[in-house]
C-alpha cells in the first residue's frame, strides 16, 4: 500500500478516528533528506500490516503542521487512539522507524 495523502479535510477521519496506529510524515518537496527518506517510508507502508502509513505536506498544510508543532521535518508521528504517541525527527533508519510502531 501506498502512503495516505493526508489534509486538513481528511485527517481526522483517516489519523485521529482510525482503530488502528498511523505513522505520518511530515514533509515538503524542496526537502532534500525528506526526498532522500521517502523511498524507506515507501518501503515500510508496502509492508504495513496493522497500521497505516500517512503523508502531509506541510507546505500545502501549514494549519495541520503547525498545529501538531512540526518544526523541523522530516518529522514522524506515530498516533494511537487519535493521540500522538511517538516522534522522531530527521532521516531515520527502517529499523528505527519500526522501533518507533512497538
Amino acid at each position: 500500500m501506498t502512503p495516505i495523502v493526508l489534509t486538513s479535510e481528511n485527517f481526522q477521519s483517516e489519523v485521529l478516528q482510525s482503530s488502528e496506529p498511523v505513522l505520518v510524515d511530515f514533509w515538503a518537496p524542496w526537502c532534500a533528506p525528506c526526498r532522500a527518506f521517502s523511498p524507506v517510508l515507501d518501503e515500510i507502508a508496502a509492508e504495513a500490516s496493522g497500521f497505516k502509513v500517512g503523508k502531509v505536506n506541510v507546505d500545502e498544510q501549514p494549519e495541520l503542521a503547525a498545529s501538531l508543532r512540526i518544526m523541523s521535518i522530516p518529522t514522524l508521528i506515530l498516533f494511537k487512539n487519535g493521540a500522538p504517541a511517538g516522534r522522531t525527527v530527521g532521516v531515520q533508519s527502517k529499523e528505527n522507524v519500526l522501533a518507533l510502531l512497538k
